[in-house]
Order: C-alpha cells, then sequence, then structure tokens
C-alpha cells in the first residue's frame, strides 16, 4: 500500500512539474505587438473583399440550388421572389447602407495598402457629377475604397456630395451578392441607373466610372500607364444630358497591386480573352499577388502598394437632351485635356518620374 501511495505521490510531483514547464514556456513565447496586430486585421480585412467579390455570388447561387432539395426549399423560393419583386431596384438607385459604408474592417483595408484621396478642387452640392476612375487595374481597389467605403473621408473632403461607384450589371443578377453591392452604394453600368441617379435624385450626386473597363484591364501590369479612352464617349454623352460635370480621377499606384501575364496582341490568348469580354462583360486575367503567409509568397491578395487617387478639377458641362456627335466630341477632348493635365501635375509627387507619359487608345 505505501508503494502505490509513494508512486502516486511521484506521479503527481511529475505532473506538476510538467504542467509548470508548460506554463513558463507559454509564458516565455512573446505576446504579438500591436504592429502584428494591425497587419493581421488589414489582412483579414482585404482577404474578405477578395472573396466576396470573387465568390460571394457564386457560393450564394450554388447554396441557394442546393437548398431547393433538402428541407430548406422555402428559402431559395421565397428569395427568388423577392429578387423578382425587386429586380428594378438597382437601376434606381440601390439601397445605401451608411452603416456599412462605416464599417471599421474598411479602415483596416485602406491602411494594408494604405489608400489616400487626395482633393485638388471643391465640387458644389449644387450640381451633379461623373467621375472618370482611371486606370481600371486588376479589381479597381483605389475607386472602391475612396468611393465606396468611408474610410478615405471622401464625404469630409466634399460636403454635400454623395459618391456612387458603378459596376457590371451582370453582378446584381447573382443572389446575396447584389445586396451587398447595393449596400455599399454600387449600381450598374448602365443608361438606366446612371440616368437615375442623375435626374431622379436630386443634386449633389457623383457617379464614379471606371471608364476603361475589362479591355484596359488585360494591359494592367506595373509601370504601364496606358488607358482605353479615346473611343468611350457615352460617360460623356450622359453628361450632357443631364448636365452633369465631368470630374477626372487619377489612381497612382493601382497598376502595382498585382502581377500580370499580359498576351501580346494578335495571339490566340488575347483573342480568347477579347471574346470573353464581349460575351460576358469581364477579360479572364491571368494574374497573382502575395499570399497570406508573407509578402514573397504568391497568392490571389494584392500587394501592400500605396494608392493615391487625385480627384481633379470638374469640367463645366452644359444639358442637352439631344448633343450632336460634334458636341460629345468637343467635350469629350476637354475631358482628356483635364485627365492629362491631372496625371502631368502629381505624377512624381506619387511615385512616377517626369519621363512618364500617359498613352491613351
Amino acid at each position: 500500500m505505501k508503494t502505490i501511495i509513494a508512486a502516486c505521490s511521484q506521479n503527481l510531483s511529475g505532473s506538476r512539474a510538467s504542467i509548470q514547464t508548460a506554463l513558463r514556456t507559454l509564458l516565455a513565447v512573446p505576446w504579438p505587438s500591436q504592429r502584428d496586430v494591425r497587419s493581421a486585421l488589414q489582412l483579414l480585412a482585404v482577404l474578405q473583399w477578395v472573396l466576396s467579390f470573387l465568390l460571394l455570388g457564386t457560393v450564394s447561387l450554388l447554396l441557394l440550388i442546393y437548398l431547393l432539395f433538402t428541407g430548406l426549399w422555402l428559402v431559395p423560393v421565397l428569395y427568388l421572389a423577392w429578387i423578382i419583386f425587386d429586380w428594378d431596384t438597382p437601376e434606381k438607385g440601390g439601397r445605401r447602407l451608411p452603416c456599412l459604408r462605416r464599417w471599421t474592417v474598411w479602415k483596416h483595408f485602406r491602411d494594408y495598402f494604405p489608400v489616400k484621396l487626395v482633393k485638388t478642387h471643391d465640387l458644389s452640392p449644387s450640381h451633379n457629377y461623373i467621375i472618370g476612375s482611371h486606370p481600371h487595374g486588376i479589381l479597381c481597389v483605389g475607386a472602391f475604397c475612396n468611393f465606396i467605403t468611408g474610410s478615405t473621408g471622401f464625404e469630409e473632403l466634399f460636403p454635400g456630395i454623395r459618391s456612387f461607384l458603378t459596376t457590371l450589371a451582370g453582378n446584381f443578377r447573382l443572389p446575396v451578392f447584389r445586396e451587398y453591392l447595393m449596400s455599399g452604394g454600387l449600381c450598374p453600368v448602365t443608361r438606366r441607373a446612371i440616368g437615375y441617379l442623375l435626374s431622379q435624385k436630386g443634386t449633389g450626386n457623383a457617379v464614379a466610372i471606371v471608364i476603361g473597363g475589362a479591355a484596359e484591364s488585360l494591359s494592367c501590369r506595373p509601370g504601364v500607364t496606358t488607358l482605353i479612352l479615346k473611343n468611350r464617349k457615352g460617360f460623356v454623352r450622359m453628361a450632357l444630358r443631364h448636365g452633369a460635370f465631368l470630374v477626372p480621377s487619377f489612381s497612382f499606384g493601382e497598376n502595382d497591386l498585382f502581377r500580370q501575364v499580359v498576351f501580346e496582341e494578335g495571339s490566340w490568348m488575347r483573342s480568347i480573352q477579347r471574346r470573353f469580354q464581349k460575351m460576358i462583360g469581364f477579360a479572364p486575367c491571368l494574374f497573382y499577388g502575395r499570399g497570406l503567409t508573407s509578402g514573397q509568397s504568391r497568392g490571389f491578395l494584392p500587394y501592400s502598394r500605396p494608392i493615391t487617387t487625385v480627384v481633379g478639377e470638374p469640367v463645366a458641362v452644359p444639358k442637352v437632351e439631344n448633343p450632336s456627335r460634334e458636341l460629345v466630341d468637343r467635350y469629350h477632348e476637354l475631358y482628356i485635356r483635364a485627365l492629362l493635365k491631372l496625371f502631368n501635375e502629381n505624377k512624381t509627387k506619387y511615385g512616377l518620374s517626369e519621363s512618364d507619359e500617359l498613352h491613351i487608345l
């Protein structure tokens, strides 16, 4: 009996010693610094944004289809009925949720790059505006952060101005994803949607359009400042019909966020990309960024490169219900001049050299 008690006592002493050793080891491990915590939060903020834009619509659609064949079949049926009832809402101003635009997560998103908004001229609340956003880049990070989230202080820099951002109309046909987009202030890049914002919502509205679109994303790579703009005149015609002033903006650093495999014009891969662009509205790009583990690994997250979006001087536009081609060409030329002026006056301030030029195709 004494032998058993002694053995038990020895085991308890050994266990106590093991626990104490484990606690000492745990306490010896350095706690993450505030900088490490901030970096982790910034990475998670960017991760949720990328996953939302790349997967939320497709995953939601597949989930609703799956639920149709389960005991929860009523959920997708009711949601489908709601979408049918709510079909036109994206083209009638959407459903902005100010609380979503003020999420703390967007501040971490902003600080990851970081993103900065620069004002050069006032925008009067007594007018409406079409803001041309350049360049497109891969995922339009600068346009989203500045015109959709409140993290860079757009409303403080331009008091009385409500900003909207346009995106492909097809995105608003994806379940759940459409609600996510509308809540932030995104709307379809269609005449009807843009016309509604410029004519039915009073004044003080600024609709940002990434004019280069999918075609411009195919040429996106670091060190290249080429815009698809020469034959893009629909936004000028819309501005004339509604008397909306034209405002150029340029996001310096947007093309540095990803690395893309760029196929030469005339190659069979380039032709496939062009065909997809015409069929579905966007061009499939072969690109990569950093991974989750480190900045040196490869993955689908953007690199942390600074983005500075400079909003330029507005071009005053008269209201002409049926503008002629010559009038559209004239204001299109005025807009390009304003954009070139904005680029040349700010390029050396935000990472480019004096010899860099803006190429417009």
